[in-house]
């Protein structure tokens, strides 16, 4: 399992290093629950910086990733998520002129996405002592409706004001976006801040990420399919 973390540790290990980077989670959802996944680390608006930083081999107390530790790391992501049941097709692309790095995979039901993230989110929760809902996403059939879970604790905002001031600067331009499409259409979202594309079939949701860790915004949303 340590192996499979590696990956997330690395790229958001950049993350430290510049303010300006955006976590892009999209998935396409049949009307049966399976899907296709694709999360995007993308560093790209601070490239320049970050290509300078990977001259060294830490900043400001951090190690600094190399290409190859990047390399490897996606790799044994790849070959875990291989491991896990309903979950197929997977790839993962890295762009090192740009920072940007993917991770996809096809799923054959919706409880089979959330056991990709159950793990991350169980070992998240025993290193920092957090108290995140391990139940990500769900869907009804019968009723037609997805669910996005999570569930804030004050546990982030405090861990948070435990980092000296140049960390927590880290996140002042950073952002979540996350991106839902269906084949039904959407009658109703519980989320204020997402938005309904025009053909109701798509939902947007773009949280920075200082709102999501001081709990003034929330990920969580319901939406409601037409049947």
């Amino acid at each position: 399992m340590k192996r499979f973390f590696n990956v997330f540790f690395l790229l958001f290990s950049f993350t430290l290093f510049t303010s300006c980077f955006e976590i892009l989670e999209e998935i396409n959802f049949n009307a049966d629950g399976s899907g296709k996944m694709l999360v995007t680390f993308n560093l790209s608006k601070s490239k320049s910086k970050i290509a300078s930083i990977m001259l060294l081999d830490s900043v400001n107390g951090y190690k600094v990733p190399s290409k190859e530790d990047i390399s490897i790391a996606l790799k044994e992501a790849k070959n875990h998520l291989k491991t896990i049941d309903g979950i197929s097709n997977i790839n993962t692309t890295k762009d090192f002129d740009n920072y940007i790095f993917t991770i996809s995979c096809d799923f054959s039901s919706t409880a089979n996405l959330d056991a990709v993230f159950k793990d991350l989110i169980s070992k998240h929760n025993k290193k920092s002592k957090t108290n995140f809902n391990t139940t990500n996403f769900s869907f009804n059939n019968s009723a037609n409706s997805f669910k996005r879970l999570f569930s804030y604790d004050d546990s982030i905002k405090r861990n948070f004001y435990k980092l000296n001031s140049e960390d927590r600067k880290i996140f002042k331009d950073a952002n979540y976006t996350s991106i839902y499409r269906f084949e039904n259409e959407i009658e109703q979202v519980s989320n204020a801040n997402a938005k309904v594309s025009p053909n109701k079939k798509a939902v947007f949701l773009k949280v920075d990420f200082m709102s999501l860790i001081l709990g003034k915004k929330n990920i969580a949303n319901t939406i409601q399919l037409s049947k």
